[in-house]
């Protein structure tokens, strides 16, 4: 039977439930009148919603810590083996020390969110809004409902430490791909990209070697962006192994600015 749902507080796009709370609005500014104004059609009020969507996204995450964030299909049962890994994978990385970002839905997102849960994590899920309704699943704890998934998608890379990808359709494939591009360009860290599934995602792999690999549009050391594995270990490892060198690289910047701001202080 699925677990019996907390009162959830609302402010904004932002969903809290089990006890978790933030300050909301004291009052609104505005109060929707019912009648949409030409204005609200407009480029310019888009340009401001969509500025809504991420001062709020930032404003909701901000200070979640260290964070994974994983993607699968919506579309697995909680029966398939899939749903179990992602869900014990997800428990494994909270006792680690990591939140979990999911996009907030059914199938491989509902199960990592409950893992997190489960091993008394922060649960975090931003949804999309669709033609077709797919809310908050009831393990989410800090949720967001989002319009654009472009917005959307810059809070999973922006909070993340790593990406652990599940068997999943076109969505899936999307954030995949979006992920190494932005680590290939060096528009953000390079963190651990982990596909989860062999058999699953063997022939993607072996299509990347033998035709981009091959025709020179991509380079050889492109493929070791993605750590491919069946097990929930390797998968923690890799993960840890670039949170660990992340922070021993961080000690080691704060203790050299630290040096420099003595030694100018005795040169004063």
């Amino acid at each position: 039977m699925p677990a019996e749902r907390d009162p959830a507080q609302r402010s904004g796009a932002v969903v809290m439930r089990h006890g978790a709370k933030r300050p909301t609005e004291d009052q609104r500014l505005l109060e929707e009148s019912g009648e949409r104004h030409e204005f609200q059609k407009t480029d310019t009020w888009r340009t401001l919603r969509i500025l809504g969507e991420f001062v709020e996204g930032f404003d909701a995450l901000a200070g979640i810590g260290p964070a994974v964030s994983v993607f699968g299909s919506a579309r697995v049962r909680r029966s398939d083996p899939t749903y179990a890994t992602a869900r014990k994978l997800a428990r494994r990385l909270v006792k680690e020390g990591f939140a979990i970002i999911t996009g907030g839905g059914p199938g491989i997102m509902e199960a990592a969110n409950r893992g997190a849960r489960e091993a008394g994590g922060l649960s975090i899920g931003c949804n999309i809004e669709l033609p077709f309704e797919q809310g908050l699943n009831e393990y989410v704890d800090l949720g967001m409902e989002f319009r654009y998934f472009f917005v959307r998608k810059t809070m999973f890379v922006k909070y993340a430490e790593a990406f652990c990808i599940f068997p999943g359709g076109f969505g899936t494939l999307d954030e995949l791909f979006e992920s190494l591009t932005l680590i290939q360009t060096g528009k953000v860290e390079h963190f651990p990209v982990v596909l989860f599934g062999t058999d699953y995602w063997g022939g993607l792999l072996k299509w990347i070697r033998t035709r981009p690999l091959e025709e020179g549009k991509i380079s050889p050391e492109d493929l070791d962006l993605l750590t491919v594995t069946d097990d929930i270990d390797e998968a923690a490892a890799a993960i840890l192994r670039r949170h660990e060198a992340r922070l021993e690289a961080l000690a080691s910047r704060d203790a050299t600015a630290a040096a420099m701001a003595k030694a100018e202080g005795r040169s004063s």
